[in-house]
């Protein structure tokens, strides 16, 4: 489609075995087996299925951490399946990644502002180090954090703290894609809700296209317009989300959906507590 920012087709992704004598002559796992998938500027996407079926493979293959066997990526009108280092430098800024464990993906001897700037610098959104910092402290403002955490280890925040940072990071690149792999799987439902509503604001605001990877069918149905169901490498379903969890397809999609109670849609679910972590904030 002409809107569509990401598209990928045929994605196969092998494995190789682990070395040793053992070991020899057997052939690689395949984990992608042919996968499409596109998503469109500024849509939110999610992709779902068991553990094992693929998806972080999938993400992690889109944003090119991983280098398919076989297939292709479409990123913007370019193709971008096979480029080095060199070629692929100026879309990292373009397309970043929100990590399922913040703790290990923020380095714990750096302080917060460092994380911050230096991708800043790096990329050329500022000039100075002043100017790389104003943009932080915007930043902070805008994922809900005080402007103090810049002097802060991420082992001295909480997971939801931490999980904010790792959006701040994402989105102070002003990215076109973000990628979220499981991002609040970790966090108890009360943070869910108030991380999940602040990525769909910035979505929104930022007119981000965002593939968001999760196994809580819930998560997926509240923030997404599409879902892509996958088991053992493969898509067994993708279309809108009102009629994939109304009539599923596929009878996977119907087992996931049925061992996963799904209560009635809450619109509010997401927004409530709002209010009051506005007043919390403006008197903190």
């Amino acid at each position: 489609m002409a809107d569509d920012l990401l598209v990928a087709n045929g994605l196969v992704v092998s494995y190789g075995r682990a070395g040793g004598l053992l070991a020899r002559g057997q052939p690689a796992a395949t984990v992608l087996h042919g996968v499409d998938i596109r998503v469109g500027k500024g849509e939110t996407v999610g992709i779902v299925g068991e553990s094992g079926s693929g998806k972080t493979t999938l993400g992690r293959a889109l944003l090119g951490l991983v280098e398919p066997a076989s297939g292709t990526i479409l990123f913007d009108g370019t193709y971008i399946t096979g480029l080095d280092e060199r070629r692929r430098q100026p879309l990292r800024r373009r397309m970043q990644m929100i990590f399922q464990d913040p703790m290990s993906s923020l380095n714990p001897r750096h302080t917060i502002g460092r994380i911050l700037i230096e991708p800043i610098l790096l990329h050329g959104l500022a000039n100075t180090r002043r100017d790389a910092l104003d943009l932080v402290n915007g930043v902070l403002d805008r994922v809900g954090l005080s402007r103090m955490t810049i002097d802060r280890y991420s082992y001295e925040l909480s997971g939801g703290q931490r999980q904010r940072v790792g959006i701040a990071r994402a989105v102070a690149l002003r990215p076109d894609f973000v990628l979220a792999d499981e991002i609040v799987s970790g966090l108890d439902v009360s943070t869910q809700a108030q991380v999940l509503r602040l990525l769909k604001e910035l979505t929104g605001e930022m007119h981000l296209a965002l593939a968001f990877i999760s196994h809580d069918l819930s998560v997926i149905r509240s923030i997404c317009q599409r879902v892509v169901v996958m088991r053992e490498g493969r898509v067994v379903e993708e279309g809108p989300c009102d009629r994939v969890f109304a009539a599923p397809a596929a009878a996977y999609t119907r087992m996931l959906i049925d061992a996963i109670p799904l209560p009635s849609v809450d619109p509010g679910w997401l927004t409530r507590g709002a209010a009051v972590e506005a007043a919390a904030a403006a008197t903190a």
